[in-house]
């Protein structure tokens, strides 16, 4: 999932603008909804947690090499997830890269939208295997990947529907799963899946957050790349031989480093000064020779939601920003950020582009990723890459500006740097469309159940940071599973569901199932 709240519970009543769709002032959910539910939370309140389990030990990270369809690891964890829904008395069928699980029969079909795979992880950051379902370092917490991307959200669909099987609830429309195993990294095959089976004509996406979601943000990324150093003007000055940090590109970096060649003492105590004026930050440094090896330690979160995390490769750069560093490579890369981007998250420092919209909330611009990159040649249907250090900055835009808008709004704040620094530089860029839902029938259901569970009052639906496959579905919004203000925590290296929330989610899909399809 790629998400950001501007605005969340009862703060949103005065943004909602022209991107909400109008929906009812919401009702109770009815007594047959209420009582399955309470079944389901009762009944399979550890046994949903034991599942979670089993589901968070199948590795479903991309490999790049194999298509999902292929992937072992994949077709493990689907012929897993197939066994269960068959165990629970549901039908499922296996269609390659999605795997769909069905209750009941009728023309009319409500769809439940989720994804199997998994983001990259660091398991040298986690108390136990992130492949093994924590219950036990953080009280009340479940840890691991995917608990809440997008595996918990699974293990409570699959029980909702296994209750309302079991209490053979009176149902006049189909109920189906849908779990994609590619959304982290390709939406190719799931775009081909939808052109050529029929669809829900109402579907609900669980890859985001309440009380609904009806708008997303445009992915996007900049990626703009400094030239191999030269050797110094002055030879033996300081100058930075290399900076480094980030994972992947939606997440925002916990770690950074870099080293400075021909340091000096005084140099490290400048450096240490401007840091620990930063709130969050930790650094390590480290002699090696006439090197000064600097690392940063911040805190990762979601790239959609950046206020959440502290960014290493931004912090690390205003760091470093104790004197001024030769335009080239990796010194060029972080004068770069710190002219170009700063500490902050919303473009303000890139010429003309920041800009928010009243429902949808700011543009984020975030880094997330500084790599070394050796030359290639161009070969047939690709371009040649530069040897150099790559700057790669995440994107989430709103409605608000054309992307042509933004990009040549990009392009002239790059020209003007450029320009002022003499510092060539390859240029690559990909702007996404945001998305807005405004044909939602399911949203007083949606509210409904939302609000008697939470005993938030009025709630409205909210715009978030990025896309879910909610785009690729007819009549679709998200529901859950993160709630209003709080840290979502996919992505991150500390990625948990707590078990009151799971149980939370469980009565409320529970409830919503059972209201939309009785």
């Amino acid at each position: 999932m790629k998400t950001l709240r501007p605005l969340a519970g009862l703060l949103l009543a005065a943004a909602l603008g022209s991107a909400t769709p109008s929906i009812a002032a919401p009702a109770a959910p009815g007594e047959a909804a209420l009582n399955a539910a309470k079944h389901a939370a009762t009944a399979y309140r550890t046994d949903v947690v034991d599942l979670l389990a089993k589901l968070v030990s199948y590795n479903t990270v991309a490999d790049d090499k194999i298509p999902c369809d292929k992937n072992p690891r994949h077709a493990a964890f689907k012929a897993f997830l197939k066994g269960e829904a068959e165990r629970f008395g549901l039908d499922a069928a296996d269609h390659g890269c999605v795997v769909v699980i069905g209750l009941g029969q009728g023309e009319e079909r409500i769809g439940l939208v989720a994804h199997g795979d998994v983001q990259p992880v660091d398991p040298s950051k986690w108390k136990k295997s992130p492949f093994e379902l924590d219950r036990t370092s953080e009280p009340g917490k479940l840890l691991a990947r995917g608990a809440e991307d997008d595996k918990g959200p699974i293990a409570t669909a699959l029980y909702a529907m296994k209750s309302l099987k079991e209490l053979q609830l009176p149902l006049s429309k189909r109920i189906e799963l849908y779990v994609y195993m590619a959304e982290e990294s390709d939406w190719g095959p799931l775009e081909q899946f939808v052109k050529t089976h029929p669809l829900p004509q109402v579907n609900i996406t669980l890859d985001a957050e309440y009380p609904a979601v009806t708008a997303e943000k445009g992915y996007g990324t900049l990626a703009v790349t400094l030239p191999k150093p030269a050797l110094p003007a002055e030879p033996g000055s300081p100058v930075i031989s290399q900076f480094g940090g980030g994972f992947f590109g939606s997440q925002i970096p916990e770690d950074a480093q870099a080293t400075i060649a021909h340091a000096t003492p005084a140099l490290e105590a400048q450096i240490r000064q401007r840091g620990a004026k930063q709130t969050g930050m930790r650094y390590g440094f480290e002699w090696k020779g006439q090197d000064l090896v600097v690392t940063a330690k911040g805190v990762s979160a979601h790239s959609s939601k950046p206020e959440d995390g502290i960014n290493a490769i931004s912090m690390l750069a205003d760091a470093l920003a104790v004197r001024n560093w030769p335009d080239a490579g990796a010194g060029a890369a972080v004068n770069f950020l710190n002219e170009m981007v700063g500490t902050g998250y919303l473009g303000e420092k890139f010429g003309n582009i920041a800009y928010r919209d009243a429902f949808m909330g700011p543009m984020t611009f975030a880094p997330t990723v500084i790599r070394q990159h050796a030359a290639t040649g161009a070969q047939a249907g690709t371009e040649a890459i530069a040897d150099g250090i790559e700057v790669a900055i995440n994107i989430r835009r709103p409605q608000g500006k054309t992307a042509e808008q933004l990009t040549n709004e990009i392009n002239a704040a790059l020209a003007q740097w450029q320009g002022a620094h003499g510092a060539p530089a390859n240029v690559s860029m990909e702007i996404g469309d945001p998305w807005v839902q405004k044909d939602a029938p399911q949203l007083p259901v949606l509210m409904s159940v939302f609000s008697y569970y939470t005993g938030i009052k009025d709630p409205k639906p909210v715009g978030v940071g990025g896309g879910t496959n909610s785009r690729l579905f007819p009549r679709a919004v998200s529901f859950g599973p993160s709630m209003p203000r709080t840290v979502y925590t996919g992505h991150s290296e500390h990625e948990f569901i707590t078990v009151k929330q799971l149980l939370l989610n469980l009565e409320m899909y529970t409830a919503v199932m059972a209201e939309l399809a009785k």
